[in-house]
């Protein structure tokens, strides 16, 4: 039946919540090969494979490589002067255009180091999917930040994601380590680069249930 390969001995394994993008593999216990594209493996009606475990084997294979790209994002002068109030970081070269292109080498206001980075969330909601099963995400922080490039005010910013690394905490958490490049539109240079580890958290699941 579609969805499902049927093994020797009668066993069947059958799929759930197919991904967008499939990974052909091989089941650990067959010689067959099998379209992995579940958020579960099940035999004969029972789990072999809890949640997490078939998530990191589906994502795995995409550690190295580029994951998601988001769409640009205007940074304006009102959304600097936002972030300046509710961080209380008026710094002019933020918040006094005329006395930024007079006193400095910008030409103009910039953007908050923060403000860019703050956006890593914002492009990782537009680039990149939830892992099959996924309850939420937890932000552990950044092992690496370096700004490079002053963004202007009124220009644009996109995030670029590479999956450099995922690790098994407990039978419900996994780490999620990617590097961050946030690009200025018109620009070779990027605004920042970073490493940001994430915590993805699934659901309690007893194998063999």
């Amino acid at each position: 039946p579609h969805g499902c390969a049927v093994l020797r001995r009668g066993l069947i394994v059958q799929d759930s919540f197919p991904l967008r993008v499939p990974h052909p593999d091989r089941l650990a216990f067959t010689v067959i090969h099998f379209t992995k594209h579940t958020t579960k493996y099940v035999v004969n009606e029972r789990n072999i494979m809890s949640i997490l475990d078939t998530a990191l084997a589906l994502r795995s294979p995409l550690i190295g490589k580029q994951v998601g790209i988001s769409p640009w994002v205007l940074i304006d002068q009102a959304r600097i002067d936002a972030f300046a109030q509710v961080t209380d970081d008026q710094q002019f070269i933020h918040t006094d255009p005329i006395r930024s292109k007079a006193e400095t080498s910008f030409g103009g206001t910039i953007a908050h180091g923060f403000l860019t980075l703050s956006m890593a969330s914002r492009f990782a909601i537009d680039a990149i999917e939830n892992l099959p099963g996924q309850i939420i995400n937890l932000n552990y922080g950044f092992d690496r930040v370096r700004f490079l490039t002053p963004v202007p005010s009124e220009s644009y910013i996109r995030g670029r994601f590479i999956l450099e690394n995922l690790e098994k905490k407990s039978t419900t958490h996994l780490k999620v380590v990617m590097s961050l490049t946030i690009e200025i539109k018109g620009h070779d240079k990027p605004a920042l680069l970073a490493n940001w580890i994430n915590i993805a958290v699934f659901p309690e699941d007893e194998v063999g249930q």
